[in-house]
C-alpha cells in the first residue's frame, strides 16, 4: 500500500478550498448519473414505503432513507446537526356524525355528507359548533393590484361564507384582466380558504363546478373523506365544498338565482350578498397531533462571502400513502413520479454536487405534506433553515420525465424574474431549448412547494413542470410522438394506485432534467449577483 504523509495531507487539505473555488468558477457543472436516480427511485416508489404518506409509517420510512442517504452522499446536515426539521401539524379526520345544514325560506336543506356536501374542521378542535348567517361573497377575492374586492364594506366576522372558485373571465375590454386565460393565486381554493380565515369567518365553503374546478367532485369528495393535514391553529372552523346543484337549491330557497349572482360577481365593485339562511354547523373529528419532518443537506460554498448565500433545490417526498383498500387487492398510492421521481433526482443531484462545491452554498431540501397542501414547505419559509434574504433561488422537481430525451425544457413561471435569462443560458449550452409558454389554465405556478418560496419572496419555479394545456397536449417535445403520448396519458395516473414505478422506463429524460435543474443552480450559484424579480410581478413586491 502506498503510504501518504501527514505533511503531503495537510497540504492538500491546506489547498483544497482554494482548488474548489478556482473548480467552482471555471468548470462546467458537475454531471448526474442515471444508476443512483434509478436506485433511488426504484426504492422510493416501493410497496415497502407504503405511499409515503403523511403521519404514516411509510412516511418515516421514507424520512429515514433520505437522511441516511444524505449523509452517505457527504451533505452537511441542513438543521443545526439535524438533517430533520420538524414540522408540527394537526391531522383531522370528519366523522360521519357531522352535518352541516340550512334554515332557509322556512325550511330546512339537510345536504348529504360525501354526495352533496364535504368539509373538514382545521382549527384544531375536535367539536365544532356553530349558528352562522350564510353570506355569498363571489369569487372571495381581494386584489389591489386589479382594484378588485369582494370584501369592501362587508364584515363576514362570524358567518358562513359561500364562494365560487376560479377568478373573474377576462372581457373584450380587459382581455388580461387576472391574467387572462391563466388562473391566478386568488382563484385556487387555498387561497379562498386563507382570506375567509384572514378575515374572520365562521367557515367557507366553495361551490363545485367540473368546470371551474378543473376536477369532477369526486377529487373532492374522495380528498376529504381522508384525514387532512394543517399546521397548528392555520385554518378555518369549517373549510369545504358544495355540489354545485345543492347550493342552487339553496340560493333558490332563499330567493336567489344562483347564475344571476354569478353573473353579478364577474363585474367589479361586485357587492356581497346575505342569503335569507343560517347555517346549523356541527363538526365532529377526529384530531391527532402529528410531526413530520423536511430533510434537509448542504453544500457548502467556496467563496468567502458568497457562501453566506445558498441557491435551494426542493422536491417533496410524500404521496398519498395506504388505505384501508375498500376490499380493492391496490391500496398503496406509490406516487412513483409524484414524487419519488424528483427526491431521487435530488438524491443523483446532490451526489454529484458534492464532488464539485459551487460559489454560492447549495441546499438539497425534500420538504413534507406537499400533497396536504404545501405544508413542508410553508413552514420551512415560516421558520428558514437559512435566512430567506440570502437565497438566491428555489428551483423545484415535481413529477418529472420518465418517457425519454426531450428537446425542451419546462420554464414555466421562470419569466417571473430574472431566471427565465439564466434557464436560456443553461438550455442553450445543453441543446435544448425553452418549452414555449402556454396558458396556465389549472394555476400550475401555485400548486408545488416553490410557490411558497415566491410568496416569501424568493425567486422560484418548478423545473420542467408538468402543465397539461387546454387540448390536452403536454409542454415537453420529446423526440418520439409515442413518448409524448406516454407523458400525456400519465394524468390518468395521477393521484392514483397505478402511479408506480416501472423497471423498463427510459430515464435519459428524468436525468436530462435533473442535469438542467443542477447546471441552472450552478449558473445562479456561481453569477456575480442574485435573481432578481422582474418589475411589476406581483411577487417581486415581496422585499426580502
Amino acid at each position: 500500500m502506498r503510504r501518504v504523509s501527514a505533511l503531503a495531507i495537510g497540504l492538500v487539505l491546506a489547498s483544497a478550498p482554494a482548488l474548489a473555488q478556482k473548480r467552482a468558477a471555471g468548470a462546467a457543472p458537475p454531471t448526474v448519473a442515471e444508476a443512483p436516480l434509478r436506485a433511488h427511485l426504484s426504492f422510493l416508489a416501493d410497496d415497502m414505503l407504503e405511499g409515503r404518506g403523511t403521519g404514516q409509517r411509510g412516511g418515516e420510512l421514507a424520512v429515514r432513507y433520505l437522511e441516511t442517504q444524505a449523509a452517505a452522499i457527504g451533505l452537511l446536515p441542513g438543521a443545526g446537526k439535524s438533517y430533520r426539521q420538524s414540522v408540527k401539524m394537526i391531522g383531522t379526520r370528519t366523522l360521519p356524525t357531522s352535518a352541516v345544514s340550512f334554515e332557509v325560506g322556512g325550511k330546512t336543506l339537510a345536504p348529504k355528507l360525501g354526495t352533496e356536501i364535504v368539509f373538514n374542521n382545521a382549527s384544531g378542535k375536535s367539536r365544532v359548533r356553530f349558528d352562522a348567517p350564510v353570506l355569498f361573497v363571489g369569487y372571495g377575492i381581494s386584489a389591489d393590484d386589479e382594484h378588485w374586492d369582494d370584501y369592501k364594506g362587508v364584515d363576514v366576522k362570524g358567518k358562513l361564507l359561500i364562494v365560487m372558485v376560479n377568478d373573474p373571465k377576462p372581457t373584450a375590454a380587459e382581455p388580461n384582466r387576472f391574467s387572462g386565460k391563466s388562473l391566478t393565486y386568488p382563484g385556487r381554493w387555498m387561497y379562498k380558504y386563507e382570506e375567509a380565515l384572514r378575515r374572520g369567518a365562521a367557515g367557507v365553503l366553495l361551490i363545485h363546478t367540473t368546470e371551474s374546478a378543473s376536477y369532477p367532485w369526486s377529487v373532492p369528495a374522495n380528498g376529504m373523506s381522508k384525514e387532512q393535514f394543517h399546521l397548528a391553529g392555520a385554518g378555518n372552523a369549517l373549510q369545504g365544498w358544495l355540489q354545485e346543484e345543492t347550493a342552487r337549491a339553496l340560493f333558490a330557497a332563499a330567493g336567489q338565482d344562483l347564475d344571476a349572482l354569478r353573473a353579478k360577481a364577474e363585474v367589479r365593485g361586485f357587492k356581497a350578498v346575505e342569503l335569507n339562511a343560517r347555517a346549523k354547523v356541527a363538526v365532529d373529528s377526529a384530531i391527532r397531533p402529528v410531526e413530520q419532518f423536511n430533510v434537509a443537506g448542504i453544500v457548502p460554498g467556496t467563496d468567502p462571502k458568497l457562501k453566506e448565500q445558498a441557491v435551494i433545490y426542493s422536491a417533496h417526498w410524500d404521496h398519498l400513502g395506504i388505505d384501508s383498500g375498500d376490499g380493492k387487492p391496490d391500496h398503496i398510492w406509490n406516487g412513483a413520479v409524484d414524487n419519488a421521481s424528483g427526491s431521487a433526482a435530488l438524491l443523483a443531484m446532490a451526489q454529484a454536487a458534492v464532488r464539485q462545491p459551487a460559489r454560492r452554498t447549495q441546499i438539497f431540501l425534500w420538504p413534507c405534506a406537499e400533497e396536504q397542501g404545501l405544508i413542508g414547505s410553508l413552514a420551512y419559509v415560516r421558520e428558514p433553515l437559512w435566512p430567506l434574504a440570502q437565497t438566491a433561488a428555489d428551483l423545484n422537481l415535481d413529477s418529472m420525465n420518465f418517457v425519454g430525451l426531450t428537446r425542451d425544457i419546462g420554464v414555466a413561471g421562470a419569466e417571473r424574474s430574472s431566471l427565465q435569462a439564466s434557464a436560456a443560458k443553461v438550455a442553450r449550452a445543453m441543446g435544448l431549448r425553452l418549452a414555449p409558454p402556454m396558458p396556465d389554465l389549472g394555476g400550475a405556478y401555485f400548486r408545488a412547494d416553490h410557490f411558497n418560496f415566491a410568496k416569501a419572496g424568493v425567486p422560484a419555479f418548478n423545473v420542467g413542470s408538468a402543465v397539461f394545456s387546454g387540448d390536452g397536449s403536454f409542454e415537453f417535445d420529446h423526440e418520439h410522438g409515442a413518448s409524448s403520448a406516454k407523458m400525456v396519458g400519465f394524468k390518468d395516473h395521477y393521484h392514483q394506485v397505478s402511479d408506480e414505478y416501472n423497471p423498463a422506463w427510459d430515464l435519459r429524460g428524468m436525468v436530462q432534467q435533473a442535469q438542467f435543474t443542477l447546471n441552472l443552480g450552478y449558473e445562479v450559484a456561481n453569477a456575480a449577483s442574485m435573481p432578481t424579480w422582474n418589475k411589476g410581478d406581483p411577487l417581486g413586491r415581496i422585499k426580502r
